[in-house]
């Protein structure tokens, strides 16, 4: 029952109805809160007036709509109300149960009567804190409405079902735990506030005093009270008045508006209008059990979805670990052949060194002997060696000629990592295998000319000349359909749409080059492109405000367009595989919006599944 406690709760003050009564548009408030939120209206605006001018209709009065500027529901007569001009600056507060209310244009004059019996401010409206309709109060004030009885019954139910022990009714802070009850004045006490406020004297003397658990049982069991009629008070229920749905007694039917009325016996219509109540309850219980399956159901997708997650962590890990082992393994076989090519040139230079260093001894030699030759006196000794000594000589300096002082190996390394593929491929990495796929368009990899706008959803171009833009999800498995509507189509131009390799050119028409396939369109007709050639001319343009589909179906390797949900033209091309971008060329006169996450045209479905 706990999930019923904020229907017993009055929507002004936010505690449990406390004698409350039924407005109109059968909303309910404490009879103290309807008091507390009433406002004056302007004098022309009273019932009196307007019976005197021979607009009343009814016993309320409602607020001229019009005048106020508020929404009306004429087949009821009510109105919203947002203020009168009485009161301009009184600004709507919120109570505890975060609905608006209206705080009182007066405060209520003091009063030792109920608040349904006190006088109120005449003129006085009162607006529903919960639909805010409003209607003025008649001379009867807030007697004229019905009392809640049945809501009493229910919350005096509720709170003994949640009451494990009795509390005092007169405690002012925290209640203190009942000892007795007073049958005669129905109010519980605990024995600081029976001593203080229930003295065993005077007429209070004669009371009957019983044990809390007792004084339960015997209000339990107590006879419930009788709703009497709100324009005859002394008069209780007796018949029901099916036009105004309410009940009437014999007075209102004798005197009152209801004499013409179709009327039925009220208990005949109770029985009714249970059985009416129970019947649509077992509809709601339907919708209640299943709301409860699909609470279930949801509980279980959450534990699922954390179990598939962890799951798909996992293997994206792995695979991701997959790559970087792979990559490693290449690193370490190109660190090879760098250590390799580091090997070979030590060798040669050091085979270099070597070979240079016997030789510049071996000339070295043969100058410092020439040298002490030439010092020689003897003429006929040094001509009989100077023959072979010039000889060699020249023969040694020959040995020195061209090549010989030059590097046999450069100091550079002759390799270049050519990782622009692999760069790209990293780029490219993403989940292409989705149902419902939601993407926005690339900055990173558009034309720099391309506009973008609203979370790069929206983009258009600041030149003249046609410029690619690409999603940012790649496809190459599955069927996947998304829409491009135009926001701005001036002088009419041709745009592209279509797909596209990540290595598309971004500074031409989409499908100048072999690597995209699209259509491109003006505001009479449309042709297919692909590298360069175009075909299919087919009637039937584009506008502002025109949606294009494009319909990538990588199972049957087919992609379709779509102009405003008609199929344009045939099935534009066939036998694409790979991976795939979404894509669009267009230049500064217009700019278009794309929407994804959409799902595959019924029409095609039904088309695919039989074929």
């Amino acid at each position: 029952m706990e999930e019923m406690e904020e229907e017993l709760k009055c929507p002004v003050c936010g505690s449990f109805y406390r004698e409350p009564i039924i407005l109109p548009c059968s909303h309910n408030l404490c009879q103290a809160c309807a008091r507390n939120i009433l406002v004056q209206t302007p004098e022309s605006e009273s019932p009196q007036s307007r019976r005197a001018s021979g607009s009343g209709v009814s016993d309320y009065d409602y607020l001229d709509l019009d005048k106020m500027s508020l929404y009306s529901e004429a087949d009821s007569g009510y109105g919203s109300y947002g203020g009168f001009a009485s009161a301009p600056t009184t600004p709507c507060q919120k109570s505890p149960n975060g609905v608006r209310v209206f705080p009182p244009a007066m405060p209520p004059p003091a009063t030792h009567l109920s608040p349904a019996l006190a006088p109120v401010p005449r003129n006085s409206c009162i607006t529903c804190p919960q639909c805010h309709r409003s209607l003025i109060l008649d001379d009867r004030g807030l007697r004229g409405f019905p009392k809640n009885r049945v809501l009493e019954g229910v919350i005096d139910r509720y709170q003994q079902s949640k009451a494990a022990a009795l509390k005092c009714q007169l405690c002012e802070k925290a209640p203190k735990e009942a000892t007795v009850m007073c049958e005669q004045c129905d109010v519980f006490y605990c024995d600081p506030c029976r001593l203080r406020c229930h003295p065993p004297r005077g007429p209070l003397a004669k009371h009957r005093l019983v044990p809390p658990a007792q004084g339960r049982v015997s209000r339990r069991l107590s006879p419930r009270k009788v709703s009497t009629c709100t324009d005859h008070e002394l008069e209780n229920h007796s018949m029901y008045c099916v036009q105004c749905k309410m009940p009437v007694c014999y007075q209102c039917l004798e005197e009152g508006k209801h004499s013409s009325h179709e009327v039925k016996a009220l208990g005949a219509m109770w029985k009714l209008h249970k059985s009416q109540l129970s019947q649509a309850l077992n509809g709601l219980s339907d919708r209640a059990k299943e709301a409860k399956e699909f609470l279930v159901q949801l509980r279980n997708m959450v534990q699922q979805i954390q179990e598939n997650s962890v799951e798909f962590e996992a293997c994206l890990v792995a695979q991701c670990d997959a790559l970087i082992d792979a990559l490693n393994r290449r690193k370490a076989q190109l660190l090879a052949r760098v250590n390799k090519e580091h090997e070979h040139k030590l060798k040669v230079v050091r085979d270099q060194i070597s070979h240079c260093t016997v030789k510049l001894r071996q000339t070295t030699g043969l100058m410092e002997y020439c040298l002490e030759v030439i010092k020689e006196n003897d003429p006929s000794g040094f001509l009989q060696i100077s023959d072979a000594l010039i000889r060699r000589v020249h023969l040694t300096e020959d040995q020195w000629g061209k090549g010989t002082l030059t590097p046999r190996m450069t100091t550079d390394f002759d390799l270049s990592l050519d990782n622009s593929p692999l760069l790209q491929s990293i780029h490219q990495l993403d989940f292409v295998q989705m149902k419902v796929a939601w993407f926005a368009f690339d900055p990173g990899s558009a034309h720099a000319d391309i506009i973008f706008s609203n979370d790069n959803l929206t983009v258009t171009c600041s030149s003249y000349d046609d410029r690619v833009v690409l999603g940012k999800t790649g496809f190459s498995k599955g069927v996947h359909y998304w829409e491009l509507t135009v926001d701005r189509y001036d002088n009419h131009p041709d745009p592209a749409f279509g797909v596209a390799r990540m290595d598309v050119m971004k500074d031409v028409m989409l499908g100048k080059d072999d690597k995209a396939w699209a259509m491109y369109v003006d505001n009479h007709r449309s042709w297919f492109m692909h590298n360069n050639s175009h075909t299919n001319r087919t009637e039937g343009g584009i506008t502002k405000g025109a949606t294009i589909g494009v319909l990538l179906d990588l199972n049957r390797k087919t992609l379709t367009f779509f102009i405003n949900d008609e199929q344009q033209g045939p099935i534009a091309f066939e036998n694409v595989e790979g991976l795939f971008f979404p894509a669009v060329s267009l230049n500064r006169n217009v700019q278009v919006t794309l929407h994804t996450g959409l799902p595959v045209p019924d029409f095609y479905s039904s088309r695919a599944s039989i074929a």
